[in-house]
């Protein structure tokens, strides 16, 4: 394999690899070697020090190694033919060679080795929404919207849909099946679906589609975000995904055509898994003091924890299909958002399912009403409890999660913890406008 790869980028032109993996928070990290380097670097790995990443290693203990994964080789279409540039996105193994119990990407293949043993797929689709915004002068701290339109809005000289169709052609020639892109509800919001994967691949895709979406935003003056709250009164930027559960021949274990949602056993297991898990999972799949502006009631965001057919406002909901698709069954995670590392997200979320079937949970009746109109009584006498409001609340909640905390390893589960409480702390002592316009000269 390592022969065919070093011909397949010398036919491509290729001159430089970009190696990349991401930390524990989700950012990209890249490592740049010539194309002349690439025989070694599928041999050996390539060393580097961990312990300036965040959440790998201490400085006592900081070589580390990646490993390129050979499957994973594409050509990033927007680098100059002179300088042409393809990414091998790498595992971390630590000195002795074994995967490092700090990578993201081996937590979530530990989590499917657990259902590899029984012959299972773990699908995942995820609907990745961003915003375009322009420059405000030098600053992009004031942002604004590159369009004015709404929801699945089309006009002929749509600039928007220009920078979209570019952002789709990019993710093609890397090897991602777009279903669809669209303009989402709020101005300048956007939303690019790809077809589902197995959840290491579709993990992979996301990292992908995160900074293509910035290099093309880039080439037109633009700037992406995937801050799942940047403008107050708007709907913010999510990351519904949706999930099923295969086998080895392709059958959908979800499916089960006597039942009136066409779910299995199986699946309902995995729902009330998930819907058992979901407080401390929040602190996991939107991991960031900005993720809570967006999990609040209004925006179409969900905030109880119940599940449904069809109903948006549910924390899970069991979307339509056709008659005849029994592929498509599935279940939609409504909470997470584009921030959270999607190899942590994708683990925590398959684990807290796995205990689900486990232990042969049950689900309660499912909600299909608006719940966003439902009172405190109402809520108090259906049992259902609401996501944390803040993510000191969420952190709490996965302290004591023993499931999530498994899924994520000591060493990924404290260093995450330790991350983000810092970030609260940095937040929590800020001076906001609204506390000026507040209380400066009213105090």
């Amino acid at each position: 394999m390592a022969d065919d790869l070093i011909a397949r980028a010398k036919e491509d032109g290729v001159r430089f690899l970009s190696l990349q993996f991401t930390d524990i928070l989700g950012t990209i990290k890249s490592v740049t070697i010539p194309a002349a380097h690439l025989g070694q670097a599928l041999e050996d790995g390539v060393w580097f020090d961990g312990s300036s990443i965040e959440g790998f290693a201490r400085i006592c203990e900081s070589d580390m190694v990646l490993v390129p994964d050979p499957a994973t080789y594409q050509v990033l279409p927007w680098s100059a033919p002179e300088r042409r540039r393809a990414r091998l996105i790498c595992n971390v193994h630590g000195s002795d060679g074994r995967p490092s119990p700090s990578d993201p990407r081996s937590a979530l293949k530990r989590v499917l080795a657990r259902l590899e043993q029984r012959g299972w797929i773990y699908n995942v689709g995820p609907e990745v929404e961003f915003f375009l915004f322009r420059r405000d002068g030098d600053s992009p701290l004031r942002p604004v919207p590159h369009d004015v339109g709404g929801y699945f809005d089309f006009s002929p000289r749509d600039e928007a849909q220009q920078v979209r169709s570019e952002i789709v052609l990019a993710l093609e020639a890397l090897g991602i099946d777009v279903e669809m892109s669209h303009h989402e509800v709020a101005t300048g919001q956007h939303e690019i679906d790809f077809h589902y994967a197995d959840a290491l691949t579709s993990a992979d895709n996301v990292v992908t589609v995160k900074y293509t979406v910035r290099a093309v935003a880039a080439s037109h003056g633009l700037y992406a975000s995937f801050m799942p709250k940047p403008i107050l009164g708007i709907n913010g930027s999510g990351m519904h995904t949706h999930q099923s559960l295969f086998d080895a021949t392709g059958h959908n274990l979800f499916y089960e055509p006597n039942d009136p949602y066409h779910l299995s056993h199986l699946a309902t297991n995995f729902v009330a898994g998930q819907l058992a898990h979901a407080r401390p999972l929040a602190a996991v799949v939107a991991p960031t003091v900005n993720s809570y502006k967006r999990l609040t009631p209004g925006y179409e965001a969900p905030v109880y924890v119940c599940w449904a057919h069809l109903n948006r406002s549910a924390l899970i909901r069991v979307p339509a299909k056709r008659a005849g698709q029994e592929k498509a069954t599935r279940i939609e995670l409504r909470c997470p958002d584009p921030t959270a590392n999607p190899y942590l997200a994708f683990g925590a979320m398959l684990a807290a399912g796995l205990d689900g079937v486990e232990r042969d949970l049950t689900p309660p009746a499912p909600v299909n009403e608006d719940v966003y109109g439902l009172d405190e009584r109402d809520l108090r006498e259906r049992a259902i409890e609401t996501l944390p409001g803040t993510l000191p609340e969420a952190l709490d909640e996965l302290e004591r999660n023993e499931v999530v905390l498994e899924a994520l390893g000591p060493e990924i589960a404290g260093a995450l913890l330790r991350a983000r409480r810092a970030e609260w702390d940095e937040y929590r002592i800020q001076v906001t406008r609204w506390e000026l316009e507040r209380y400066l000269e009213t105090a």
